[in-house]
């Protein structure tokens, strides 16, 4: 892997550590004052945490992991990301993904897109 493969899993692994790390502790700490919030950005966590992993392996089972964490990636940045102005209420605190990830300098809504241009833009061979 070179170039804006190494580029990419690099911004993810730093987005999973970020990301996992920050709702654990509000998980743990003040759950019942945004369970919403603190759990999307657990579930962030974990599916950024799966596209760091799946962009790294090599074989077509895991093109196809990275390919489905990267894709449910961008809904959720998306759908979250709507739904936090539609319906402010049902975000006591903001997620990874609220107002489209401006909270994370919109990262979460970009790096998925790189993402998916870049599996599309490389063989399984040239992935690895």
């Amino acid at each position: 892997m070179t170039g804006l493969g190494r580029v990419l899993v690099a911004v993810y692994l730093i987005l999973a550590l970020a990301a996992t790390f920050r709702s654990l502790f509000q998980i743990v700490r003040k759950f019942d004052e945004a369970p919403v919030a603190y759990l999307l950005s657990a579930l962030a966590g974990v599916v950024y945490i799966v596209a760091t992993i799946a962009l790294t392996r090599r074989g077509a089972a895991w093109r196809r992991v990275a390919w489905a964490a990267l894709s449910f990636e961008l809904a959720g940045v998306l759908v979250v990301g709507a739904l936090s102005f539609l319906a402010p209420q049902w975000f006591a605190h903001p997620s990874v993904w609220s107002w489209f990830g401006a909270g994370y300098l919109f990262i979460p809504l970009v790096l998925p897109v790189l993402g998916l241009i870049w599996l599309s833009r490389t063989s399984p061979a040239e992935a690895s």
